[in-house]
């Protein structure tokens, strides 16, 4: 398993440090914030095995990014990572159970999928998620990999209105056409669409900001009650305004 070189950033008097989870403990802490903030904050049914634990059968194939709070011993953020190799192995990236993702068959070498981003409610000022991204685009590079994906998820408490809406008003960040992915429990974007204001997730906006493109249409998840789009991050493509919250380049 690779180690991503750790870090150590202060940030309102916290030691924050990002790096692979290494042992079944941290995982685990991992799992439990997870559950945490998708099952008792979001609602999801996540039906757990273990009570107070997110853990489905990609957890095993998968790595998982972490930031720790060093000085309250506690994990506050994490990714879960998949990488190609680890795909192949399981025979399928999680995305798939929600799209067809035929068209990327060309980029499945390269491709890792992300998912499971979620930060402890204490600590969602910025930090974070920028140590998180950190972290990401360091194993992106030390590894070689060229595509990044995942479902950037839209909550549904308002029926999918402002999920439509968002979709809608994203017309120009979609892929090109040969990048399209096509949801299996789509979404009826166009009976749902308001034409209210799209207000988009702030997850989301950052992925796009960083260059991402939204793959088509969105898939309706049911036990999570989200509006997922799947997101395609070329890290050769990254916008260079916006690589410095991204990509942290290393040249040494």
């Amino acid at each position: 398993m690779l180690r991503v070189a750790s870090q150590v950033v202060e940030q309102k008097s916290r030691n924050l440090w990002v790096g692979l989870a290494s042992s079944e403990s941290e995982i685990l802490e991992a799992q439990k914030l997870r559950y945490r903030v998708f099952g008792e904050e979001m609602g999801a049914r996540l039906n757990p095995r273990t009570p107070g634990v997110d853990h489905d059968h990609f957890d095993a194939h998968c790595q998982h990014l972490i930031v720790r709070d060093e000085a309250h011993g506690r994990i506050v953020g994490t990714y879960r990572i998949l990488t190609p190799e680890a795909a192949r192995t399981i025979g399928s990236y999680y995305s798939e159970s929600e799209f067809d993702l035929t068209r990327f068959q060309h980029l499945r070498e390269r491709l890792v999928e992300v998912g499971r981003s979620c930060i402890d409610a204490e600590y969602r000022t910025g930090a974070v998620i920028a140590l998180l991204w950190n972290g990401l685009s360091r194993f992106m590079l030390v590894n070689g990999y060229e595509y990044m994906m995942g479902c950037a998820s839209i909550g549904m408490a308002d029926g999918g209105h402002n999920a439509a809406n968002i979709y809608q008003a994203l017309q120009d960040k979609l892929a090109p056409v040969e990048y399209h992915v096509f949801p299996r429990n789509p979404l009826p974007v166009e009976a749902l669409a308001s034409g209210v204001k799209a207000e988009i997730p702030p997850l989301l906006k950052g992925y796009l900001r960083a260059g991402a493109q939204v793959c088509g249409a969105p898939a309706w998840d049911p036990d999570f009650n989200t509006a997922d789009l799947l997101i395609l991050l070329n890290m050769a493509r990254v916008d260079a305004r916006y690589a410095k919250h991204f990509v942290e380049r290393q040249d040494a």
